[in-house]
């Protein structure tokens, strides 16, 4: 795998491990299983067939968790402890076949990106939880897993595009975050009577 490749790589298993953390894993590991995905050395552990049960199990109680309404939310706070270690280190693994200092750039980037689109995600989830209907919460959970799926087909297949559309969606995290933490900020400060 090159370079760019890789780079891709890295940062389409951290973006979308914010938001769907075992269907990257389970992703990767089947297509590197079957053949479709030339896997680096250092992520090859993915195609292990335990670990691809224990990814398909998770990724089960994830997708239905992600759909009931205050579950998914209570699900992204747990989350919030795994989501992002184990993205550093599926980007920084997903380099592994380069320099080591591209190996850990790409983990302390591919941290930070995946903490941006969880907490994105998460906030986002935390204001639509507000609204009484459940469409918007089940409409949000499914465009999430259509991502997640495109996001990481587009990082294999068109790997310098998925970069500069990866750059847009930053530059989107840095408009976005503000905003959504201030609505949290607010929506707490509403359900709690907390002043601050």
């Amino acid at each position: 795998m090159d370079l760019v490749q890789s780079v891709a790589l890295a940062g389409g298993m951290a973006w979308a491990s914010g938001l769907r953390l075992y269907a990257v894993i389970l992703a990767a590991g089947l297509l590197g299983r079957l053949g479709y995905l030339q896997l680096p050395e250092t992520l090859q552990i993915l195609q292990n067939p335990w670990l691809l049960g224990l990814a398909g199990l998770l990724f089960v109680v994830e997708f239905l968790a992600d759909k009931i309404p205050a579950v998914d939310s209570a699900w992204d706070g747990i989350q919030t402890f795994i989501r992002i270690p184990a993205g550093a280190l599926l980007a920084a693994l997903a380099l592994g076949d380069h320099d080591p200092v591209w190996m850990a750039a790409a983990g302390l980037l591919g941290g930070t990106l995946t903490a941006g689109t969880h907490v994105a995600k998460s906030g986002g989830r935390a204001l639509i939880n507000t609204s009484p209907e459940p469409f918007s919460n089940l409409t949000a959970s499914l465009g999430e897993d259509a991502l997640v799926a495109s996001g990481l087909w587009a990082a294999i297949a068109h790997p310098v595009a998925f970069i500069v559309v990866l750059g847009l969606f930053v530059l989107f995290l840095a408009w976005f975050l503000p905003r959504a933490f201030r609505g949290v900020r607010a929506l707490w400060r509403g359900v709690f009577g907390v002043r601050q």
